[in-house]
């Protein structure tokens, strides 16, 4: 289960990897936690919502990933029990063997947050007596792992685990070019080129680990979500 902030986030980071995962016959999930409103000039919230949606439909229709799109607002993603609650449904539903979020220290303050969220919904998500905002979804008998993805342009982001995504490179970059209207407002508002930036940063990881593309990932060392296996594929 890949949990990003807006839409594109788990895309840009770490679909190289879901597309290892699936290529194996791992089900994926990608649940993406804000609708991603705001992410543009000369159009309504609600245009920009549906277009985003749309784009991370098709995302996760070329990787085969389940989607979920839990649709709170961006740019207003708090600590706080209501959308913990929304997490731990979305975990509880999910049941995933593994989680890959976002690090805790990076530069969005919704990145910030959802990792926050993720941390504390993935143990809450196996305690019975903590509610959800659905009755039907029983507890999730497990804390599940979490590691954490690459930030933007890996600044202040060491890896401790790497998975090769030379095979899935082509693909990753098909994936990104779905997010049309988020590749027109970066490179309108913050000069980025994201197709460009995700060569760079892949074929840098590849060069750490001896490799031509790769994906980085933190693992959070921390008690009880710690396994003895290999988990990243």
């Amino acid at each position: 289960m890949a949990i990003g902030a807006h839409p594109d986030d788990i895309e840009m980071y770490c679909s190289g990897t879901l597309c290892a995962y699936r290529a194996r016959g791992d089900e994926v999930v990608m649940a993406c936690v804000t609708n991603g409103d705001k992410g543009a000039v000369n159009m309504t919230t609600e245009e920009l919502a549906r277009i985003r949606e749309a784009e991370t439909s098709a995302s996760a229709e070329i990787l085969g990933a389940e989607l979920m799109f839990l649709g709170l607002p961006d740019g207003e993603l708090f600590v706080c029990p209501e959308h913990r609650a929304v997490l731990i449904d979305a975990i509880r539903q999910a049941r995933p063997d593994v989680i890959i979020t976002h690090n805790p220290d990076d530069y969005h303050s919704d990145h910030r947050t959802t990792s926050e969220l993720v941390f504390s919904a993935g143990f809450f998500a196996s305690t019975p007596n903590v509610r959800g905002l659905r009755d039907d979804l029983p507890a999730y008998p497990a804390v599940p792992p979490v590691y954490y993805m690459d930030t933007p342009m890996g600044v202040g982001f060491s890896p401790t685990d790497y998975v090769d995504i030379t095979p899935h490179m082509e693909t990753k970059r098909r994936i990104i070019e779905c997010h049309e209207s988020q590749v027109q407002w970066l490179r309108e508002h913050d000069d980025c080129d994201m197709p460009h930036i995700a060569d760079v940063m892949a074929q840098f990881r590849g060069m750490q680990c001896g490799v031509r593309y790769a994906e980085g990932f933190r693992k959070l060392d921390q008690w009880p979500r710690i396994r003895a296996q290999r988990l990243l594929p």
